[in-house]
């Protein structure tokens, strides 16, 4: 038994270790040039390592993004931070899916050293922490209902009015607010018009994605209708359905499609508005429209709460 470990150890190389793993792995040089990619990291983020490897990380691949939608890749790398300190770190942060939407995951990153110490590169170690596991029971429950919009898979606007209903008696009941979000897409029918409504359609998707992937597990993001989409968020205060309504935003405007060569991007407006003990339930639907038209009329991609 004792041999067991080095048996192995000669008989399985690195590689195959690592192809085994469910979290992303990567390896660069000092350049930040990408030399490995493994399985899972296809998985996560749609790329394939024929895509990247040989690749330099900032070049418009995962395109790294903080909580605000600042980019990372020029400036606040995780990996170029670990490799300029020679430390490891750990961090949360938003990538750039191939499809277009944004991914939250945490990210590892640790130096590599060679023989006299000097830093050679590094590798990232990163997983998805979209709440993968709740949205499948999600999904499942509500294609057993037919409340599932077919083209984004969020739910419908039927079973959002359910939810809404129930927030509702929630805060009737236990006194527990919530925030609701109308979120419309700028300037959309320019897209459809310019690209046609194939390319309008994966912009929706992108943007549900992009939407469904960075609210709270327990918060619920639908299609309303159209190109407008509406968020619930479970027992928030004002300044905290504000915060989640300023991700939302940022992250749509940092997802993007290639299309025939050229970047589609998009941004969203977002009226918000909360149900307490002092505003009522009954009116927040037409109090979050009434803040998207002010959000429309002033200057759209903002939102205002």
């Amino acid at each position: 038994m004792e041999h067991l470990i080095p048996d192995v150890m000669e008989r399985v190389s690195f590689a195959e270790l690592v192809e085994q793993l469910s979290d992303g792995v990567y390896l660069m040089d000092r350049n930040r040039r990408i030399a490995f990619w493994n399985r899972a990291a296809e998985e996560i983020t749609g790329f394939t390592r024929e895509e990247v490897v040989g690749r330099h990380c900032a070049n418009n691949i995962l395109m790294h993004v903080d909580e605000q939608g600042r980019c990372l890749c020029r400036g606040q790398c995780p990996a170029a931070t670990t490799m300029k300190e020679g430390i490891r770190h750990e961090s949360e942060i938003f990538l750039h899916h191939k499809d277009g939407h944004r991914i939250p995951v945490w990210v590892k990153t640790s130096p590599i050293f060679d023989a006299d110490g000097r830093v050679i590169g590094a590798t990232e170690v990163f997983g998805d922490l979209s709440p993968k596991l709740h949205l499948a029971a999600k999904v499942a429950e509500l294609e057993h209902l037919a409340m599932l919009d077919p083209l984004t898979e969020l739910p419908n606007r039927r079973h959002l009015e359910g939810l809404l209903e129930a927030r509702a008696h929630e805060l009737d009941r236990f006194g527990w607010p919530f925030g609701v979000l109308m979120i419309d897409v700028d300037y959309f029918k320019l897209v459809n018009d310019t690209f046609g409504h194939p390319v309008g359609d994966r912009v929706l998707r992108m943007t549900a994605r992009t939407l469904g992937s960075c609210v709270r597990a327990f918060d619920v993001v639908g299609r309303w209708g159209g190109e407008e989409f509406l968020a619930l968020i479970s027992r928030s205060s004002a300044e905290e359905t504000t915060r989640i309504a300023e991700r939302l935003r940022a992250m749509v405007a940092g997802s993007q499609l290639e299309v025939d060569g050229k970047i589609v991007k998009v941004t969203v407006s977002v009226g918000a508005a909360c149900a307490n003990r002092d505003h009522p339930a009954s009116d927040v639907l037409v109090r979050a429209d009434a803040k998207l038209y002010e959000a429309k009329s002033s200057g759209r991609n903002k939102v205002v709460c």
